[in-house]
């Protein structure tokens, strides 16, 4: 009896025995749980000051940059776009701003209240009426709920953050492009030969439509060699030029749609009547053929 008392104590104070076992195999993940990745975006390899050099605009240097030259003088504050100089440095890319000076702006509600600080005290009761005193703050949405006394959400706040810099965009390689003219091809691109893009010959007013759409940023003279010129920007990657125009049929800032008719062929600063089409990437010339339709309209 004492032999088997002993024996079940023995059994008692051994472990369990273990087992090893394969680890289990995760199932597969089903096709509609696989999440495509984003497309990598463009490097951009434009830098972000620029020396000007003798024979630079700031028209061409916008131009050959990928930039509007109207933006390009306000991150500068450049106001006559006209007047450069050899040497100066310029800012290709939208300052940070540490904080956004804001119009007056009276809260309601809130009388002579400096932000964050404690109300200013009535003056002398008397019988002239007076209007609330403005306050000059950083604008945000946090600075105006503060004043209304609001409580902004937090995702206001973030997208209003004034020390985000600006964010440039990706770009859009994706572009479905169309011929801007119709006639016999003169020209064709030859980096090495200074070719930058296509000269197709045509007839003096015959249309020029836009190739993608897109925001002129430019449109006048003022570039050598061009003579009346269109740009059109599509994207921070994509610009497209329209050189040697009779006419031209749209204005800067105005948005135009694919194959919207903006100029009319013509021979300004050139030798025959033909368009002159570039697209730039980055501000630098690309091969259009590589991008056009094979077929060439009628």
């Amino acid at each position: 009896m004492i032999a088997l008392v002993t024996a079940a104590g023995c059994t008692a104070r051994r472990g369990a025995p273990v087992v090893e076992r394969a680890p289990e195999a995760k199932p597969a993940p089903s096709k509609s749980a696989v999440v495509a990745k984003p497309a990598p975006r463009p490097a951009d390899p434009r830098p972000d000051f620029y020396t000007i050099r003798k024979g630079d605009t700031l028209y061409s240097i916008a131009l050959d940059h990928g930039l509007d030259y109207r933006e390009l003088a306000q991150w500068n504050g450049i106001s006559d776009p006209g007047v450069i100089r050899i040497g100066q440095q310029l800012r290709l890319t939208p300052p940070v701003s540490t904080a956004m000076a804001a119009p007056l702006m009276t809260a309601p509600g809130i009388e002579g209240r400096p932000l964050g600080g404690t109300p200013v005290p009535p003056g002398p009761a008397d019988n002239v009426k007076t209007q609330p005193k403005a306050v000059r703050a950083p604008y945000s949405d946090q600075t105006y709920a503060q004043l209304a006394g609001l409580k902004p959400e937090p995702a206001q706040v973030a997208r209003a953050d004034p020390r985000s810099p600006p964010a440039r965009d990706d770009g859009d390689d994706s572009l479905v492009w169309g011929w801007p003219a119709s006639g016999r091809i003169v020209s064709t691109f030859n980096d090495s030969a200074n070719l930058k893009g296509v000269s197709i010959a045509g007839k003096l007013g015959q249309p020029v439509y836009a190739s993608a759409p897109g925001r002129v940023i430019f449109s006048g003279t003022g570039i050598r060699g061009f003579g009346k010129l269109i740009v059109i920007k599509h994207s921070n990657t994509f610009l497209s030029v329209y050189a040697h125009n009779s006419e031209l049929l749209v204005k800067e800032g105005q948005n135009v749609t694919k194959g919207q008719k903006i100029a009319e062929m013509g021979s300004s600063d050139t030798d025959q009547v033909k368009l002159h089409f570039e697209i730039r990437r980055f501000g630098k010339p690309v091969d259009p053929m590589k991008l056009l339709p094979h077929d060439q309209p009628a």
